[in-house]
């Protein structure tokens, strides 16, 4: 059966702020880790730090408000010019020192609060991909690996967007504006608290409600730029398929499409912005004038001088200037929020193929398979294996031919344990492989595929990637066995020559080889060639067989096959048809028995003579 599905990114924001607030819940443990002591102190500074900047922040105005202040009464008295200069550079340059240590203190927390966060970011991808990598193949073949690589992208993206708003820009405002409101109340008046309390809250209640409907706008941003990557990543992938059908021109105008459409949400969300704009403007600017007009009205009665209209003005600023941003912001924190959400339903995403609570490791197989009375289907309603019961002992070799969607390539992909059966067991050495752990089971069985895909990196490393530690030696002993050392060796980089994204420097023949010798050097007890030799020539084919032939020697071997003449020194060979063994039995007999399998031998044998 298909995953179990979880709500796509448009239905992850038309959710409240509120309730996609409670994402922030599982970045917690994230930031500050369990019995990390280092992490929870660097936090509480770095919280500290920001708390006395907007202390300070709200405080140098006053000190600068003094100053004019003093400049009005020394006039009017007609102090003593040093006295005066003295005087008015205290307060002057306390202003601007307060406004120096205000930075100091709000940027120290960077210095402070930086590892915390990058530790966060970092271990969170991490947890992402390993998580990836733990979930079924079937998963796997319903995404996209762009979309994949983009939620996890974005995901990242959005912490460090959170921390650095929500704690060091949202927060502080807010900290800022209660601050400055007690301020007033005490020093001058509460009407001054009231006029800044009630124009934040409506510039944050009319931003909220004009981002709301700017949002649809960019969530069919979000949609198509997911869209268009997810094209250009699935060509590029399929880069040599474009070539064999001359398809570039046809890629170029689906992807040129993409971006068209998403260039046409961009237009209506970035010329809607002028609307939010203006509104915010409007409301700054009301709540300066109106706290301007009640000063002056207050000066004219004696009750406050022009120093403190000053005042009042500059903290005003200070706290309006952050709210330019909060419409950006709030529309960035909800898509930053939905970008996480969306990261950890990919952490919740449960495997389709677990290790059981009593599966054991188990490193000494002697690879004897036996499937018994196997059932299995990737789809409820469409049955792949029935009834499917084969044994293979120690040390033998047993092919698997038939026609194309018979379930051949299903059974190693069983074995492998990618997919669990729906009835029946699969045994290795007896034991039912759910009992043994998945990561014992792969490390005993070797696997040679059809279609090869190496890593972007040096034929070294690939080779070598089934055995990280193994040295030069037997490196090149397994590339010797696979007959591709002499091509390797005659490289002008040799085994340091990079293969290229997905291997498209070498030739299928070269990728095939390649592939041999990585199963070689991994020396497993079982080994699986699912079209082993299928990108091969006849000449290089037959120094693959010899080569595999003395791979084979003591190992168990299951092999599927297309070319019948690479199998016929098999053990026994099983003839599927249909999701079921029809036959089963040496080429001689099979042949003799002039059933499906004769029927297959006949058709190739007269194409080789053709």
């Amino acid at each position: 059966m298909p995953p179990p599905s979880h709500p796509d990114a448009t239905e992850v924001e038309e959710r409240g702020l509120l309730e996609q607030l409670s994402a922030l819940r599982g970045l917690v443990p994230y930031v500050l880790p369990p019995g990390d002591l280092n992490a929870k102190v660097r936090t509480v500074i770095a919280i500290t730090l920001v708390v006395i900047s907007q202390f300070i922040l709200v405080g140098a105005p006053f000190f600068l408000g003094n100053a004019q202040d003093a400049v009005a009464d020394s006039v009017g008295r007609g102090d003593a010019f040093v006295q005066v200069g003295l005087f008015i550079a205290f307060f002057i340059l306390g202003y601007g020192g307060l406004r120096v240590l205000s930075t100091l203190f709000s940027e120290a927390r960077e210095y402070v609060f930086a590892p915390v966060a990058q530790q966060a970011q970092r271990k969170i991808a991490t947890e992402t991909f390993a998580h990836l990598h733990r979930l079924s193949l079937r998963y796997h073949l319903a995404k996209r690996t762009g979309g994949l690589s983009r939620i996890i992208e974005r995901g990242v993206r959005a912490i460090d967007f959170l921390f650095r708003f929500l704690l060091f820009n949202i927060g502080p405002t807010l900290l800022q504006l209660v601050i400055a409101g007690a301020a007033f109340a005490v020093a001058y008046n509460g009407w001054f608290a009231l006029i800044a309390i009630v124009v934040v809250v409506a510039y944050v209640a009319f931003t909220v409600m004009t981002t709301e409907w700017r949002l649809k706008f960019r969530r069919e941003m979000n949609r198509r730029d997911t869209e268009s990557w997810a094209r250009a990543v699935d060509s590029l992938l399929n880069y040599e398929t474009v070539k064999y059908f001359d398809a570039e021109r046809r890629e170029v105008e689906r992807y040129d499409t993409a971006m068209e459409a998403y260039a046409r949400a961009a237009i209506r969300s970035r010329t809607s912005l002028a609307t939010v704009n203006i509104g915010q403007s409007l409301l700054m600017n009301a709540g300066i004038v109106a706290s301007m007009v009640l000063a002056a009205n207050f000066i004219l009665g004696g009750e406050m001088s022009t120093g403190d209209m000053l005042t009042i003005t500059l903290v005003l600023n200070q706290l309006y200037r952050p709210l330019n941003i909060l419409g950006f912001a709030y529309r960035e924190i909800k898509q930053a929020l939905t970008d996480l959400e969306r990261m950890f339903q990919l952490l919740e995403e449960p495997p389709e193929v677990t290790d059981a609570a009593h599966a054991v490791p188990v490193d000494d197989m002697r690879g004897r398979i036996e499937f018994d009375h196997v059932d299995f289907h990737y789809e409820s309603d469409r049955e792949i294996l029935r009834g499917i019961s084969f044994t293979v002992e120690p040390g033998q070799t047993v092919a698997v031919v038939g026609p194309t969607g018979a379930g051949k390539s299903t059974l190693s992909r069983i074995l492998y344990r990618f997919y669990d059966i729906a009835g029946g067991a699969v045994r290795i050495d007896g034991r039912d492989i759910r009992d043994i752990t998945q990561a014992s089971l792969r490390a005993s069985i070797g696997m040679v595929p059809q279609d090869t895909v190496l890593f972007n990196d040096t034929i070294g490393y690939n080779i070598a990637y089934a055995r990280p530690d193994a040295d030069r030696t037997e490196i090149e002993q397994a590339a010797r066995d696979a007959q591709i050392h002499d091509f390797i060796a005659a490289l002008p980089q040799g085994y340091d020559t990079l293969v290229g994204e997905r291997g498209l420097k070498l030739s299928g023949g070269e990728k095939q080889r390649v592939a041999i010798a990585r199963t070689l050097l991994k020396d497993p007890a079982i080994l699986i060639l699912d079209e082993a030799t299928s990108a091969l020539d006849s000449a290089t084919e037959t120094d693959i067989q010899a080569a595999l032939g003395v791979a084979s020697e003591g190992r168990t071997t299951l092999v599927v096959a297309h070319r019948l003449s690479t199998i016929q020194n098999a053990d026994q060979i099983l003839v599927m048809d249909q999701g079921r063994i029809v036959e089963r039995g040496t080429h001689a007999q099979l042949l003799a028995r002039g059933g499906l399998y004769a029927e297959l031998w006949s058709r190739q044998d007269a194409a080789v003579d053709a």
